[in-house]
Parts: C-alpha cells; sequence; structure tokens
C-alpha cells in the first residue's frame, strides 16, 4: 500500500471470563476474528481485582447491574486484545452483535453474541464505542501500549503489502514478518 493510505484504526475487544473458561467457544470467537479480518496486535490473558472492574465500570456505578457485572468480570481469567483495521470500532461492534442476547439470538444469531452469549452480562465481548473510549480503554487494559508509539514506529507495518502479516495461534496475535526473516526460517 502507499505511504498515503488511511492509517488503521484501533480499538479495544474484550473476551469475557465465561468464553476465556471454556476452550472451544473461545478459539471459536478467535477464528471469526481472524475471518473477519481484524489485525489483533496486542493481546493478554488477565484476571480483574474488584477494584479493577469497579474502576473501569465507574460509569455504571449505582445502575441495577453494577455489581452483577463487578462480580461477573472478576470471577474469571478474560482475554483483552487490541484490534486494529479500516473502521475497526464500527465493524468489531457489528460482529459481536446486539448487547441484548435474546436480541442477537433471535436477530442476529452470526454475530458472537448470538452465538455464545448467555445473558445481557455474559454476552461473550466488549468493545469501545467510539475512538475517544477505544483509546481510554486500551489504556486501562494495556498501560505499557502507546497509540502514539505504535502509529509512529509499527502501524506501517500492518498496513504494508511486501510485510506479510502472520496469525500466531499460541499468542492469539498477528504478527509483522519481513520476507527476509520468511526467507530464512
Amino acid at each position: 500500500m502507499a505511504s498515503t493510505a488511511r492509517k488503521l484504526q484501533l480499538t479495544l475487544a474484550v473476551i469475557k471470563p465465561d468464553v476465556v473458561a471454556h476452550p472451544i467457544k473461545f478459539q471459536a470467537i478467535q477464528r471469526m476474528i481472524v475471518d473477519h479480518n481484524f489485525l489483533v496486535i496486542r493481546s493478554k490473558i488477565l484476571r480483574w481485582s474488584r477494584s479493577d472492574a469497579e474502576r473501569f465500570y465507574e460509569e455504571h456505578r449505582g445502575r441495577f447491574f453494577y455489581n452483577r457485572l463487578v462480580g461477573f468480570m472478576t470471577c474469571g481469567p478474560m482475554c483483552a486484545q487490541i484490534l486494529a483495521g479500516d473502521n475497526v470500532i464500527t465493524r468489531w461492534r457489528e460482529l459481536m452483535g446486539p448487547t441484548k442476547t435474546f436480541r442477537a439470538k433471535h436477530i442476529q444469531p452470526d454475530t458472537i453474541r448470538g452465538q455464545h452469549g448467555l445473558t445481557d452480562t455474559r454476552n461473550a465481548t466488549h468493545g469501545s464505542d467510539s475512538p475517544d473510549t477505544a483509546a481510554r480503554e486500551i489504556g486501562f487494559f494495556f498501560p505499557e501500549f502507546s497509540i502514539q508509539r505504535w502509529y509512529e514506529r509499527e502501524e506501517q507495518l500492518y498496513r504494508d503489502e511486501s510485510v506479510p502479516v502472520m496469525y500466531c495461534k499460541e499468542l492469539h496475535l498477528h504478527i509483522p514478518r519481513p520476507a527476509d526473516i520468511l526467507l530464512e526460517s
């Protein structure tokens, strides 16, 4: 691609604890991510403390579902990922499907939530809803990650057609590999 190509957009994707606890479901969602041409540029399995969940969901404090959501999100490991791609925020939200699992199962059954969601809280995934939210949420889950530095140092590698990008199943991550490295392998 030419250097004038539009920069890739970033978003946060979270695979929730109930899915991570079931390897077949987790693998199925990872396959959907890859099959829909999302680039996974960072990925980690983590477990939240109650205070982590309370800070992340602070805007929902006092709402009827807050305690249930905090309790659920601390019940086991989850997978946080930074996805990159063209229009990635909208595309990820479309692949996830409606937040309300009943609606997803009946109106959009081919979405992640339509296939793997159990309830409105246990709806399999989370995704940022805007570029500002994505930046804030990426910073929450990946405090060591600098969006600015990624755009300066790495983003072009994921857009450059001369640099093959390979998906590593073990790491749940896309890795750009210069052609000269591939020739040595």
